[in-house]
């Protein structure tokens, strides 16, 4: 009996049915792998914005607010449905500060707006974009925007990306603490922290690893170098 090799068409099909049971396992119930927002990019914005506030002098660590993401995810959601927008107002009127304050975020507020139209973008398109623009540059390097909140979005012509930041009203203070907590003196801790930085992983990932796992597979041999073993 002879066998016919497998067709490019047909494994095709093949690594997409196994991304797809791939993306379906791996779904770790944080709503993060299969829902539209890209956490991966998002954590990347925060990244970059930790960076440049510490090479502006910042000694603070920005950190996620999650009012302040509601704030970022109802531009975001607004600007990839309404074509007309491409910036801080809103379909109703909303400035960034009423979006913010509707979410229950107390303190001053800022925003940078991506508009890409495309399918998605690359963190290294957005982060120029943004750093080449001046007023977007100084609120992104500003010592005083401690929290911020990202989201982003994506249709098959248009990807938003939105970043809120925030001054809260009772700013994050750094407190010394020592022998009083067991710890030697002096040790100081900040209630802000850097970002995450094994963020978690989005559908496009799904898609690669299952694209690397499937000719490992069929060779008998995982997993893949690529991916050491758990």
């Amino acid at each position: 009996m002879q066998y016919r090799p497998l067709t490019l068409p047909a494994l095709v099909v093949v690594a997409a049915a196994a991304a797809m049971v791939l993306a379906s396992a791996h779904a770790d119930g944080d709503v993060n792998t299969l829902s539209p927002n890209n956490k991966r990019l998002n954590d990347g914005v925060v990244a970059n914005v930790f960076t440049m506030q510490h090479q502006a002098g910042c000694t603070n660590d920005v950190k996620p607010n999650r009012q302040l993401q509601l704030a970022a995810q109802r531009q975001t959601h607004d600007v990839l449905n309404n074509r007309n927008l491409d910036g801080d107002i809103g379909s109703d009127g909303s400035t960034t500060q009423d979006r913010a304050n509707a979410a229950g975020y107390k303190g001053r507020v800022a925003e940078t707006v991506a508009i890409n139209p495309a399918l998605a973008i690359s963190g290294i398109e957005l982060i120029n974009q943004w750093y080449y623009n001046p007023a977007y540059f100084a609120i992104m390097s500003n010592c005083a925007n401690t929290q911020i909140g990202v989201w982003s979005e994506n249709s098959l012509d248009r990807t938003v990306v939105v970043a809120v930041y925030g001054q809260p009203d009772v700013p994050d203070v750094p407190r010394p603490l020592g022998a009083e907590v067991g710890l030697p003196a002096p040790v100081v801790l900040a209630e802000n922290v850097p970002p995450d930085p094994s963020p978690d992983y989005d559908a496009s990932d799904e898609i690669e690893y299952g694209l690397n796992w499937l000719p490992w597979i069929l060779r008998g041999a995982y997993p893949p170098p690529a991916y050491p073993a758990n």
